[in-house]
């Protein structure tokens, strides 16, 4: 269902750290404008991270199990009910996306894709990753990449986001290309270098505080007005100093004996598709030239030094033309499950959902960091679950008492899709009172005794 007036999603927080192979901080709060009352109001973060340490041991426990960095910001965002909705990973280079839970229902046709163009397209420490979905009924891409460095690559550069570009390709009838989406998000270690000027006036820029006599010789400023395939996209006024390259563990400029002159590599622009009219491929409906986008925030975190960059964050808020406002699933559930009979659960399937048997419903505590991170599941495989579908009538499904978790605590319930590998359907927190059960149970055996 579209709703016709125009949505303002609050906020969209951008993050983009090339991590110099280092360990994760212990820390990483107010990178991500957390505890600032900013973050009460955002909705979305996504997170591009270059050279995340992706050396063949490193990669083996990586298999294994999820990265130091990710495990991170899974820990730090979870108690602020952000979930992980996605993430990619090319090598080094990592795109993590996270959405509040009540917004999981609403976010639909995710698919990642990656494209590798170190020594010439074979190796991924250079390269790009993205995540698309709808997000609301609109197509947005995140697109992570890290292009080749120095001065002088400037045109390889181009040719490779390029490259990117043309190569990645997505499923489905609408926004198949990057550029297709309604709003796309590219940022990461861009590599773009100052150009012209010495190291000597670009140091006495940054410590005099006139970065705009910088601008005009950085090398992505200027492309963004001669190349053609930049063209549309937009970036916020760099107000921060340069955030590379400085010596690690401290906020100071390379000392070594290269002496690499500073610049804005590290950098998140967007673009907004332009509109066009009457209904696109597949019937899509465009963004018609009311989707908008407003940066609130651009700037740099000079309190990280494990890296020799500086991370970037950008928060922007973003306004649809219109907004899918019902879930493909709606599930029905007490407030309160303090007996094994009441953990009853009933659900309703909105007309087109493709369900599958292998659909289930999960039981997640509260603060949970993923679609997999459930306490428990039940199959929601109904013996009437297609009538239901076609005559729009609730199925139902019941947990057993052993799936209950034995204590007391807060709980969310979750429609997984298989078809969609996405969460379609989710209540409001609930109260299990597990504890009380078995107390009952041990009072009366012991009766019994």
């Amino acid at each position: 269902m579209l709703a016709c007036s125009s949505f303002v999603l609050p906020s969209i927080t951008v993050v983009t750290w090339n991590v110099g192979t280092a360990m994760p901080p212990n820390d990483v709060t107010s990178l991500l404008h957390l505890n600032t009352g900013e973050t009460n109001d955002v909705d979305m973060i996504a997170i591009g991270l270059q050279e995340v340490n992706s050396k063949i041991n490193k990669r083996l426990k990586d298999a294994l199990f999820t990265d130091q960095w990710s495990e991170l910001f899974m820990d730090v965002l979870s108690p602020f009910h952000f979930i992980l909705v996605s993430t990619v990973r090319m090598q080094g280079v990592i795109l993590l996306v996270f959405a509040k839970y009540y917004h999981l229902p609403f976010l639909q046709d995710i698919q990642t894709d990656c494209t590798r163009t170190g020594l010439g397209g074979y190796w991924g420490n250079k390269g790009g990753v993205s995540v698309r979905l709808s997000i609301f009924g609109h197509m947005v891409c995140f697109l992570n990449c890290h292009l080749p460095a120095h001065l002088e690559k400037a045109e390889q550069r181009k040719e490779d986001f390029a490259t990117i570009l043309h190569m990645q390709q997505f499923e489905g009838p609408v926004a198949n290309g990057i550029l297709d989406h309604d709003l796309v998000f590219w940022f990461g270690d861009l590599n773009f270098r100052i150009e012209s000027l010495d190291i000597c006036f670009v140091k006495y820029a940054i410590d005099s505080n006139v970065l705009s006599q910088l601008w005009e010789k950085d090398q992505l400023n200027i492309a963004k007005s001669t190349w053609p395939v930049l063209r549309g996209f937009q970036e916020g006024p760099l107000n921060f100093p340069p955030t590379f390259k400085f010596d690690v563990g401290t906020n100071k400029y390379d000392s070594s004996a290269k002496k690499r002159k500073p610049a804005w590599t590290d950098r998140i622009l967007w673009k907004i598709k332009p509109p066009s009219k009457g209904l696109g491929t597949g019937g899509h409906r465009p963004s018609q030239g009311v989707l908008s986008v407003s940066q609130l925030c651009y700037c740099s975190h000079m309190e990280y030094t494990v890296s020799d960059h500086k991370p970037v964050a950008a928060i922007f808020a973003v306004q649809f033309a219109s907004k899918v406002d019902k879930p493909l699933v709606e599930i029905y559930v007490a407030d309160e499950w303090s007996r094994p009979e009441q953990a009853v659960v009933r659900y309703k399937m909105a007309v087109g959902f493709h369900r599958s048997s292998w659909d289930w419903i999960g039981l997640y505590r509260v603060g949970f960091r993923h679609p997999k991170d459930y306490v428990s599941y039940v199959w929601a495989r109904s013996d009437d679950g297609e009538r239901c579908l076609e005559k729009q009538l609730c199925a139902q499904v019941m947990f057993s008492e052993e799936a209950l978790p034995k204590g007391n605590g807060e709980y969310i319930l979750g429609y997984y899709s298989n078809t969609s590998s996405s969460i379609a359907g989710v209540t409001e927190p609930f109260q299990v009172r597990g504890g009380q059960q078995l107390y009952r149970q041990l009072r009366q055996q012991l009766r019994r005794g």
